[in-house]
């Protein structure tokens, strides 16, 4: 039996970006090496966009960084919510997210860094696609590129309890690992899934991509 859950995209853009010396939801998409064909997008934008392709309302967790990225938020039709201290890491964002995808009615949540380039939108078609055609028994279903597991993934509702019940101080893998049993991964040809940048030279690298 397929089962209809409602999306909501949730982007977690509340780090400090130290390794890469600029805040990595304003790096622009796609990189190019011509000043003469500057990206108008970034990874922020891109992605809110992409989301909202195939969810019902997409909410991006921020930080100390608000002012800078509210603009793009909002000028893109997305909310946005507070990490009221990112200084507890990243899960702490993604509960934050969760909670609002909870408080909205919805009962799954797309789920990605700002520091991951976007996918396609045929991955988010066919991660969606296994999820909703998935019984009852898998909570969450997750990209595969290349034997690495990625981002975006699919959390379903009880998937988000279990990360709302965790301790602040966890992290999703180690939430993930708890409940191996309640995961499907999906193989998708598509590398951005895999590629996590934090630092300048990595972000170079997209450029030879």
């Amino acid at each position: 039996m397929t089962r209809s859950p409602s999306f909501a995209g949730v982007i977690l853009a509340a780090g400090e970006s130290s390794r890469m010396g600029r805040d990595k939801a304003l790096l622009p998409w796609p990189p190019t090496a011509s000043a003469h064909a500057p990206s108008t997008d970034t990874f922020l934008s891109a992605t809110i966009r992409l989301f909202s392709l195939t969810t019902e309302f997409v909410v991006v967790v921020v930080g100390n960084n608000e002012a800078e990225l509210a603009p793009i938020v909002y000028g893109n039709g997305a909310s946005l919510v507070v990490n009221p201290d990112p200084s507890r890491g990243q899960f702490s964002s993604l509960q934050t997210g969760l909670h609002e995808v909870l408080n909205h009615g919805r009962d799954a949540a797309l789920v990605t860094l700002v520091d991951r380039p976007p996918a396609s939108a045929k991955t988010i078609q066919t991660l969606r696609h296994a999820f909703e055609s998935a019984d009852q028994s898998v909570w969450a279903v997750v990209p595969e590129f290349s034997g690495k597991h990625g981002h975006p993934y699919i959390a379903g509702r009880e998937m988000i309890e279990a990360f709302l019940r965790a301790p602040a101080t966890s992290n999703a893998r180690v939430i993930e690992h708890q409940h191996q049993e309640h995961i499907q991964y999906v193989r998708v040809n598509d590398p951005l899934v895999a590629a996590n940048i934090n630092t300048p030279e990595e972000y170079a690298e997209l450029l030879k991509g």
